[in-house]
């Protein structure tokens, strides 16, 4: 496969640890980087598959209440269901 050269910025500290990391792994940051993205897009088609066009269609459209967490609302629910008490 052909590549084509890309520069990215990045903190300095995030890359001393990307060609530290790379240097243990006996490769490079550009392989890294590559084999990163390329899992992410494999994630994503395994996600897009399990999900239902339907589901997902809707995906993102609620957004949380500032200051909770998926986890809080989600107590808060099983709670009420329940009548479980903290």
């Amino acid at each position: 496969m052909a590549t084509t050269k890309l520069t990215l910025s990045a903190d300095s500290l995030l890359v001393r640890q990307a060609k530290k990391l790379a240097k243990e792994q006996k490769t490079s940051v550009s392989a890294m980087f590559s084999r990163y993205i390329e899992n992410l897009v494999k994630i994503r088609q395994l996600d897009d598959k399990a999900l239902g066009p339907l589901t997902r269609r809707a995906s993102g459209m609620v957004k949380l209440p500032k200051g909770r967490s998926e986890r809080d609302i989600l107590q808060q629910a099983l709670s009420s269901k329940y009548g479980l008490r903290k």
